[in-house]
């Protein structure tokens, strides 16, 4: 692989919308490699899945240091997961041969750009459903695991890693939501970045195998997703990341169904549509009646500690027989 500006340009886009979102590196990647940069579509499948492995740990590690990991998730993602995404490289060869191959290959990436994006807009679903709830009280870093559901989340998230590249960042995140809706957001990110390292490592050796990898085109990407993930993780705490996810899926809705042949004639009004939905959810909600801020009771707190006040300050706390005494004692000294 030639050395390109264009290309390390397109890395440090890539990683930095996966800084911003932490969503995008394989579902923006391989399109963008297949159809901007004319990389065949095997290939650039196995050559993102390198980029990932050395992508993935900056953001992982963030999080282990801030605490936001569950660790007990994680090792019950592993086991289906792992050896599926593995797998996945193989299964591709199933598909034919040569321009058959990619023809088809082109197809299975589109339709998975398209569960992404259904993943990720059930994602802004249940981020507004919890947002609606009263404050952050439905979320626990401390839900339990659940073992079989767990397993098939890595089972069907690993096979399509495996197969596309696209999901350790957009479908399985999404899956681990449906299946513990109460584990808090920073966790469940946390968790899906950790996770992801070994399983795209397993998708990266199985097409390396194969023969799908460029270990060329994997360096010259790097050069610009590294800098650009630090990039993007730093400015994530300033940028709209509402509205980068939106500007994300409007792509990636666009982008998968032109790769599965869809005409132009639906591309157009569909991501016109998208985009108009867009804008309307992502404006501010107005408080529905009687759920203002509970300012009213903040401040009646201050006029119950007033009452009290003169029981515990200016009365002695020995009951009748006590304040008797004490009026005794003041007609003693009149």
């Amino acid at each position: 692989m030639d050395f390109s500006w264009s290309m390390v340009a397109a890395g440090a886009l890539v990683g930095c919308m996966v800084g911003l979102t932490g969503m995008g590196g394989g579902a923006l990647m391989t399109p963008l490699m297949v159809t901007v940069f004319g990389v065949n579509p095997t290939q650039a499948i196995g050559s993102d899945l390198a980029t990932s492995v050395l992508m993935k740990p900056f953001g992982a590690a963030v999080h282990q240091k801030a605490g936001t990991v569950r660790w007990d998730v994680v090792r019950w993602l592993l086991p289906t997961g792992v050896p599926a995404a593995f797998c996945g490289a193989f299964l591709l060869q199933f598909l034919g041969e040569g321009e058959e191959l990619q023809s088809r290959v082109k197809i299975v990436i589109g339709a998975a750009l398209l569960l992404a994006v259904t993943g990720m807009l059930a994602r802004m679903w249940l981020d507004r459903r919890r947002a609606g709830r009263d404050g952050t009280a439905a979320e626990d870093a401390h839900v339990p695991v659940r073992p079989g559901a767990t397993l098939l989340i890595g089972l069907v998230g690993g096979l399509v890693v495996g197969m596309t590249s696209v999901g350790s960042g957009s479908l399985i995140i999404v899956m681990l939501m449906l299946v513990h809706p109460r584990l808090k957001a920073n966790h469940l990110v946390g968790t899906d970045l950790v996770q992801a390292i070994p399983i795209v490592a397993a998708a990266a050796a199985g097409h390396f195998i194969v023969g799908d990898a460029s270990l060329g085109l994997a360096a010259v990407l790097l050069l610009g997703a590294i800098p650009g993930v630090l990039v993007g993780a730093v400015l994530s705490t300033r940028a709209p990341g509402g509205v980068l996810r939106w500007v994300l899926a409007i792509i990636l809705l666009a982008t998968g169904l032109s790769l599965v042949h869809v005409p132009e004639a639906v591309i157009v009004p569909a991501t016109a549509l998208l985009a108009g939905y867009a804008v309307v959810s992502s404006r501010p909600r107005r408080p529905r009646p009687g759920t203002e801020p509970a300012e009213p009771a903040e401040t009646a707190e201050p006029a119950e500690t007033a009452e009290t006040a003169p029981e515990a300050v200016g009365e002695p706390t020995g009951g009748p027989t006590a304040d008797g005494i004490g009026r005794a004692s003041a007609r003693r000294q009149v």
